[in-house]
C-alpha cells in the first residue's frame, strides 16, 4: 500500500466517523519497500490539494521519515525539483508491504498483508 493511499484511509467503524482520533490511522510494525518509479510532477501538483498534510507528516514520522517540511508547501509548478522528488519518494515509491493500521479512537487493527490493507469490520463492529 502506497503512503498516498494511507493518506485517504480512516476507520470504517461508524462510531469513529466524527472522531478526529480516527484519522489518520496509526501505522505500526510496518515493513517498507521502495519501488523506483518515474517522476511525474504534474501528478504531484494535481494531488497536493487533496493531501491532508498533517496526516501525511504523522504517518511518515511514524515510519521514521522526516524528509518532508513541517508546513504544507504551495506546489504550483515543477520548479522545486528537490521537493518534488521528496514527495514522489514518500507518496508513490514508499510502500507498506506488511504491518498494521490502528484506529486512534476505537483501537481497531487493520492488518496489511502483501501491501493490501484489510479494511473490513466484523458484524459486531458495524
Amino acid at each position: 500500500m502506497k503512503l498516498l493511499t494511507a493518506n485517504f484511509l480512516n476507520c470504517s467503524n461508524k462510531k469513529c466517523t466524527s472522531s478526529p482520533e480516527a484519522f489518520p490511522l496509526d501505522v505500526v510494525d510496518a515493513k517498507l519497500a521502495i519501488q523506483q518509479l518515474e517522476l511525474k510532477p504534474e501528478f504531484l501538483i494535481g494531488i497536493m490539494p487533496r493531501i491532508d498534510w498533517n496526516a501525511l507528516l504523522k504517518t511518515t514520522r511514524q515510519l521514521g521519515n522526516y524528509s518532508l517540511p513541517d508546513e504544507k508547501p504551495d506546489l504550483v509548478d515543477d520548479s522545486d525539483e528537490v521537493l518534488l522528488k521528496s514527495l514522489h519518494n514518500v507518496l508513490l515509491e514508499t510502500e507498506i508491504t506488511e504491518g498494521k493500521m490502528v484506529c486512534g479512537n476505537c483501537g481497531h487493527v487493520y492488518p496489511i498483508f502483501e501491501g493490501i490493507p484489510n479494511m473490513l469490520l466484523s458484524e459486531s463492529e458495524i
